[in-house]
């Protein structure tokens, strides 16, 4: 079996778009993707833990940032990751503009609609990636 996916979320804590990027990565890991994905903690990549930069490098990775700082996708460039995808919460807020997350702390039902939408693109990333891969087997 092959490794799993990691996908890492952005830290953005106490902003509603770092909350859904997290919900969204959470969604796909113990949902949509469950054994095929893992989540890594972006803070353990910033901090240097090696473990973590072993890890982005040997995996496929996809970032999900919160906003338009990408400091997800930014560190794992840095850190020189297997980068396969990148996705952002502001994109979908933008092809669903009648969504709107209004708690900075706790998410709400907009902000849960956009995680599960974000998490289904996640989802068929990994799908169209694994499909790709059993090919050059």
């Amino acid at each position: 079996m092959s490794s799993p996916t990691l996908v890492i979320p952005c830290s953005g804590i106490g902003k509603p778009l770092g909350t859904i990027s997290r919900e969204a990565a959470y969604c796909v890991v113990e949902d949509l993707k469950k054994g095929e994905t893992d989540i890594l903690c972006l803070s353990l990549l910033v901090m240097g833990d090696e473990e973590s930069r072993i890890k982005v490098r040997n995996q496929q990775c996809i970032a999900v940032d919160g906003c338009t700082s990408e400091c997800s996708k930014k560190n794992l460039q840095l850190a020189g990751a297997n980068l396969i995808a990148s996705f952002r919460v502001v994109d979908i807020i933008k092809d669903h503009r009648d969504l709107k997350p209004k708690s900075t702390t706790f998410i709400d039902e907009d902000g849960r609609r956009i995680a599960r939408l974000l998490a289904e693109q996640v989802a068929s990333k990994v799908d169209a990636c694994r499909v790709k891969g059993s090919g050059a087997s």
